[in-house]
């Protein structure tokens, strides 16, 4: 299942005003996804919550909090984030209940990496670009992870082909890595999103207003047009089928 994002001719309207548009289901969407986050924290911990400060992020750390529940929260910060996003990881920390961790690539691996490969290397090949998602994001995630049981992702089944089937709990990597992965959000839409997000007043990354619907790091994301697919910004360069980082891939 993918999703189309039609750009607005007022470039200036905010992505709450484009797109808050509540399924029918969003209530019972809403209560499911609430009793999910309690029963993560009861009967899976420890657990934490994995944020790329996206929509979708924001609508669960504000279910955490709302809920005040003790799941942590952890952000990959990449070192080649928008400057927004930067912003955004600040005001997150400063307001939230659940503690915000920061997670950052070993500086050495990135000075390496660029020293033998150039700064622009990700746009040479796809082998290049997932080595670089390798040491500033995939390094990071494994120590983020290490020691919990259970972590929570912001996967839609709506956002990609590749993520058309994603289940509200992944139990595949329970036997190669002990790990559970709730996603919570696994059936809400893009409206349904946007219509909590408007309803509770919750702070975003301002790149949704400038149709971003998908961030990532500034090198590898841009705006979309009219008629793409939701993830089409992601390294826009690269086949179709690639375009995932490594975070939320099955070997």
């Amino acid at each position: 299942m993918t999703s189309s994002l039609l750009s607005p001719r007022n470039a200036r309207a905010k992505a709450t005003d484009l797109h808050a548009k509540a399924s029918p289901q969003f209530a019972a969407k809403l209560a499911e996804t609430q009793a999910l986050l309690h029963r993560a924290a009861a009967d899976f911990a420890p657990v934490t919550q994995a944020s790329s400060l996206g929509a979708e992020d924001m609508v669960i750390t504000h279910l955490i909090n709302s809920l005040q529940l003790d799941i942590p929260v952890f952000v990959l910060e990449t070192g080649s984030l928008h400057t927004e996003t930067l912003a955004l990881l600040e005001r997150t920390q400063a307001h939230s209940r659940a503690p915000i961790v920061v997670y950052r690539p070993v500086q050495q691996s990135v000075i390496e990496f660029v020293r033998e490969q150039g700064q622009n290397a990700i746009y040479q090949s796809i082998d290049l670009r997932k080595a670089c998602c390798a040491i500033r994001k995939t390094e990071p995630l494994s120590r983020a992870l290490k020691g919990q049981k259970t972590w929570i992702t912001g996967l839609r089944q709506e956002q990609s082909t590749a993520r058309a089937e994603v289940p509200v709990l992944d139990e595949s990597e329970v036997a190669t890595k002990s790990l559970y992965k709730f996603n919570p959000l696994a059936c809400w839409t893009w409206g349904d999103v946007w219509h909590y997000i408007a309803t509770h007043k919750v702070d975003y990354n301002p790149l949704h207003d400038q149709f971003f619907p998908s961030i990532g790091c500034a090198p590898c994301t841009r705006a979309i047009s009219v008629g793409e697919e939701f993830r089409a910004g992601r390294w826009w360069w690269e086949d179709e089928a690639a375009k995932e980082c490594g975070l939320h891939v099955k070997k």
